[in-house]
């Protein structure tokens, strides 16, 4: 045995301290929280009284946000905003996870709406602080993905189009920043479209309630192909582009146009991909060719053609390559997975479940909002919460008074301490909020 190893067994452990705080970078968050006036919000939005573990949702709702800010995935995680000091950087009193089980089996249909209430108000009231685009363009991406379960006993899983176990909700992001503007819990079977068409009415009187005023724009893939949709859009003047499918008509349209029509684009370096456009009952239909070339041609040697219809104008490699950039959405989708905690569905009640996709969403927002108004991350890069976690938020800290003022005491030479410094003094900076 070495020196070093004899070393590191001599150390002796105890869980004892009572002014350590386990994730001091939790202050920014909670910082901003209150900057929202959050908790009073959750308060007066969400009336769950008369209903069994109803009472108070405002701090129940947040100790379930910032456990899953803290990196929690399940329920029981809410126990390490318990430990030590940490509810002393929080500006609520932290709920047990019995409680928050409770409390989120008295959701009904209802207060799942009026929590979707409170993500778009929150979603407000950070815009008017600065995040928002203002009459600058917003893009929106629209998808819907899987939240996998295991067990049958979770009421309303089903067996989607990918044969997987679980719930398929509806999620818009904003493509520059991959805030959730909007989600919406599903049952696993469900078609993509289903419920498309309400959901863009609520997501465009969302953004516009919450200050963009300029042009909206929305990317949807094939999953999302319906008339419907269509005409929604372009009656709520929306710019769009929206995947079609390649069925037998949409290849009629294809195989019209002209050989001399294809344009050469940018592609990767083992294929070749080609664009060109043609009209498609009325509307502009821009169609992507590609193809493998060199060594690996024989596996892929014809073309194969992606379409999609728009009303965005402008040169059709441009408006190709702004239809490809929807892919970020999955960046942000799976951000929101393992970074707030929708990897996981804890609960056999749908609503319960419909409510933690509304507590990971805004949890999600939180971290973004906080990065944006922190100046923690640089504009012409996305957010990604696991690192703002790594960087700022899991400091470990230790709660002192001195001069009877309250310190939270972190490591030394710790490499983002300026950073931090910066980004709480801008927080505390902001001014109250508008309500």
């Amino acid at each position: 045995m070495t020196a070093v190893s004899r070393g590191i067994d001599r150390i002796e452990v105890t869980f004892d301290e009572p002014n350590l705080v386990a994730n001091a970078g939790l202050l920014l968050v909670a910082t901003l929280t209150v900057r929202l006036g959050l908790e009073r919000l959750i308060n007066t939005t969400v009336h769950l009284s008369g209903r069994v573990g109803g009472a108070l949702p405002g701090r129940k709702v947040l100790t379930l946000v910032h456990a899953l800010t803290a990196g929690g995935s399940h329920i029981d995680h809410a126990e390490i905003l318990r430990s030590g000091a940490t509810q002393a950087v929080l500006a609520h009193r932290v709920m047990a996870p019995s409680t928050l089980g409770t409390f989120l089996r008295a959701f009904t249909f209802g207060h799942v709406r009026q929590l979707d209430r409170v993500l778009g108000e929150a979603l407000r009231r950070a815009w008017a602080l600065g995040a928002g685009p203002g009459s600058g363009q917003l893009v929106m991406d629209l998808d819907s993905t899987i939240c996998a379960v295991c067990g049958k006993d979770k009421h309303g899983a089903g067996y989607g189009y990918t044969k997987e176990l679980g719930y398929h909700p509806l999620i818009a992001t904003r493509a520059q920043t991959g805030e959730v503007l909007h989600v919406r819990m599903r049952k696993g079977a469900a078609a993509t479209q289903r419920g498309a068409k309400r959901f863009v009415e609520e997501l465009v009187a969302r953004v516009r309630r919450a200050g963009a005023t300029g042009e909206l724009f929305m990317r949807f893939d094939s999953g999302f192909w319906s008339n419907t949709t269509l005409a929604t859009l372009e009656r709520l003047e929306v710019g769009y582009t929206m995947g079609v499918k390649m069925i037998k008509a949409v290849v009629s349209a294809v195989e019209g146009i002209e050989e001399s029509a294809w344009t050469p684009i940018d592609y990767s370096v083992d294929g070749e991909a080609e664009v060109a456009e043609c009209d498609y009952k009325g509307r502009r239909l821009i169609v992507r060719r590609t193809r493998l070339v060199g060594r690996q041609a024989t596996l892929w040697p014809q073309w194969r053609h992606f379409a999609f219809v728009t009303d965005l104008d402008g040169k059709t490699a441009d408006v190709d390559a702004f239809h490809r950039a929807h892919a970020t959405v999955e960046l942000a989708i799976r951000d929101l997975k393992e970074g707030a905690g929708l990897e996981h569905v804890p609960s056999g009640n749908f609503f319960a479940n419909s409510a933690w996709l509304l507590c990971a969403a805004l949890a999600h927002d939180l971290i973004r909002w906080t990065a944006m108004l922190g100046a923690i991350t640089p504009d012409d890069k996305l957010t990604v919460a696991r690192t703002v976690r790594t960087r700022f938020l899991s400091i470990p800290g230790r709660l002192v008074s001195r001069s009877g003022r309250p310190v939270l005491r972190t490591p030394l030479k710790w490499p983002w301490a300026d950073a931090f410094e910066r980004a709480l003094d801008l927080l505390r900076g902001l001014p109250p909020v508008p309500v």
